[in-house]
C-alpha cells in the first residue's frame, strides 16, 4: 500500500477520471469545430493548410468522435495512439512558436508543449488501457 500510495485501490476509478480529463479539451474544441465549420475552415485556410475542408473533417473526427470513444472506453488503445499522432501533428502545424517573436511566440510555445504533454497522457493511456469502467473491458475487444 505504501509503495503505491493507495493507487492500486482506486486504479480503475482513477483511469476513468483520467480518460475524462484527457479528452475534455478534445470534446470541447471538437464540438466547437462542428458547430462552426465555416469559421474553422477559414482559420485552417489562413494558416496555409491544404484542403481546409478535409482538414476540418479530420479534426472533427479526431477530436469529437475519438474523444467520445475514449471517454466511453471503446477501442481505447488504438484510438489513444491515433489521437497522439493527431495531437503532435497539430502541434507541429499550428503552434510553430520557433518561427515567431513576441507574445505570439510565448502563446504558441505554451500550446505546443500542452500538446506534447497530452501526447504523454495518451501514450500512458495506451499502456495502461481503459480500465474496468469501459466498453472495451465489458466486451473483451481489446
Amino acid at each position: 500500500m505504501i509503495k503505491t500510495l493507495g493507487a492500486d485501490v482506486v486504479r480503475d476509478e482513477a483511469i476513468l477520471v483520467a480518460r475524462f480529463l484527457l479528452v475534455l479539451l478534445f470534446l470541447i474544441f471538437g464540438w466547437h469545430k462542428t458547430i462552426n465549420v465555416s469559421n474553422t475552415m477559414d482559420y485552417f485556410a489562413s494558416i496555409g493548410l491544404p484542403l481546409p475542408g478535409f482538414a476540418v473533417v479530420v479534426a472533427i473526427v479526431a477530436e469529437l468522435i475519438f474523444g467520445v470513444a475514449i471517454l466511453l472506453g471503446v477501442f481505447t488503445r488504438p484510438l489513444a495512439l491515433l489521437l497522439a499522432v493527431y495531437t503532435i501533428t497539430t502541434a507541429l502545424i499550428g503552434h510553430r512558436y520557433w518561427t515567431m517573436t513576441g507574445g505570439g511566440e510565448m502563446n504558441n510555445m505554451i500550446h505546443f508543449y500542452k500538446n506534447v504533454s497530452i501526447v504523454g497522457g495518451l501514450t500512458l493511456l495506451y499502456i495502461t488501457g481503459p480500465g474496468k469502467y469501459s466498453i472495451d473491458s465489458r466486451t473483451n475487444m481489446l
